[in-house]
């Protein structure tokens, strides 16, 4: 590794192919600093990243690639968006968008390594696609970034050139929870069992079910993504202490920046093994919480598409509804509330009119109530559905589209 100036980084990056594509570090993680010096001297590119947020750069030339879709990509012209499970993304990058670049944002070295630190996900396999191509890997050093222990551990050897910084990372903005979500949260706590491995999605339900299961004991964790909620069990001592907190990445404040920093407690490992389904399988009483957008009465999920349009994508919501129906005692769980209030319309619909992102759960959740969705025919599951999930404004339409799909319904409870 070699450790230059921004100017002789800038001359580096200004030789790279015509339009190579870049791969970088996504959510929180972004190296900005080194992508701006990138960004100056590269006219046409293609940049991939996970869950990008803002402040990427948007202008012509500049073509976006993404599997999941972050506030930093959505809606944008040149917007790419390519359909995949998380669990697949590594073989994306290694068959159908290998990088030329792979820009990483890092801890400072220590004993001639650096960690990839919040962000470990799909960087590995990057790293190894490009470098199998003679690509480049150029690190942003930052001793603001905290040293995690797993997959994300690079020696320097692995890294060609590093521009260093010295920045504080950026954070998701606090969200609030609201009534409705509390309600949705103490529904879902009552269908978590004692021990219990979570996974949870990013949303305002999940983090609020957390907060609701600090009661808990010998909970662990096996997911994506975590955030500060995870450190809310950790502190309330309903996290088993021999079993460490496993995800690919996180998301969250500087005081979970910190407590992951060095902490054996955490593992940050690639996503090849965080999402397998077939690992997340081996977890017993595995529970998998996530939102949705849309639910049908077919029990079908859309978490990805809001008029038809792209607004984020698969995730990791795929893999562990799998995952989670595959393990000893395991629950996959979709909660959401039955009603957008913006749109002003339901969010339990007759059939979805796009792609769905996943189906066959154990549970359906709003704040209504609760739909049993495994081990029940498709008609009691569409019953349950209105009777317990849709809202009451919409009970009556719902049965009425029901019934003209051909399922045998009652009158709405």
């Amino acid at each position: 590794m070699r450790v230059l100036p921004e100017s002789q980084l800038a001359a580096v990056l200004s030789g790279l192919a015509s339009r190579p594509r870049v791969v970088v570090s996504g959510n929180h993680a972004t190296p900005h600093h080194a992508l701006e010096v990138l960004d100056k001297v590269v006219g046409e590119y293609r940049l991939f990243a996970l869950n990008a947020q803002e402040g990427m750069p948007d202008r012509d030339g500049v073509v976006l690639e993404t599997p999941f879709v972050g506030p930093g990509m959505r809606g944008k012209r040149m917007l790419r968006y390519f359909p995949s499970r998380l669990s697949l993304v590594p073989h994306l990058l290694r068959q159908a968008l290998p990088p030329d670049v792979v820009l990483v944002h890092t801890s400072t070295p220590v004993d001639g390594c650096v960690s990839l630190g919040t962000e470990v996900n799909v960087l590995p396999a990057a790293i190894e696609a490009v470098r199998a191509r003679g690509g480049l890997v150029v690190a942003q050093l930052n001793p603001r970034m905290p040293h995690t222990h797993g997959d994300g551990v690079l020696s320097c050897d692995e890294v060609d050139y590093a521009v260093e910084v010295d920045e504080p990372l950026t954070s998701p903005v606090p969200r609030v929870v609201g009534e409705v979500s509390g309600v949705i949260a103490g529904r879902v706590e009552a269908l978590v069992p004692e021990g219990a491995t979570l996974q949870m999605g990013i949303g305002a339900v999940p983090d609020a079910v957390l907060a609701a299961l600090t009661g808990r004991r010998g909970l662990a964790v096996w997911s994506e993504m975590f955030s500060d909620g995870v450190l809310g069990l950790e502190r309330a001592g309903a996290l088993d202490p021999d079993t460490p907190v496993t995800a690919s990445f996180v998301f969250g404040s500087q005081e979970l920046y910190d407590w992951v920093d060095r902490n054996p407690r955490v593992r940050l490992l690639r996503t090849e093994k965080t999402n397998d389904p077939g690992l997340i399988a081996r977890r017993p009483r595995l529970v998998s919480i996530n939102s949705a957008l849309q639910v049908d009465l077919y029990a079908q999920a859309n978490a990805s598409r809001v008029h038809g349009v792209i607004y984020s994508g698969f995730g990791g919501q795929t893999d562990f509804v799998v995952g989670a129906l595959h393990s000893p005692g395991g629950r996959a769980i979709v909660a959401l509330p039955s009603w957008h209030p913006k749109a002003d319309v339901s969010t339990v619909v007759p059939r979805l009119t796009g792609p769905v992102t996943s189906f066959q759960h154990s549970y359906l959740v709003s704040e209504q109530g609760t739909a049993t969705i495994w081990g029940h025919d498709a008609g009691e599951q569409a019953q349950q559905i209105i009777d317990h999930v849709a809202h009451p404004r919409a009970r009556a339409e719902l049965a009425e589209a029901g019934r003209g799909l051909g399922f045998p319904l009652r009158p709405p409870a």
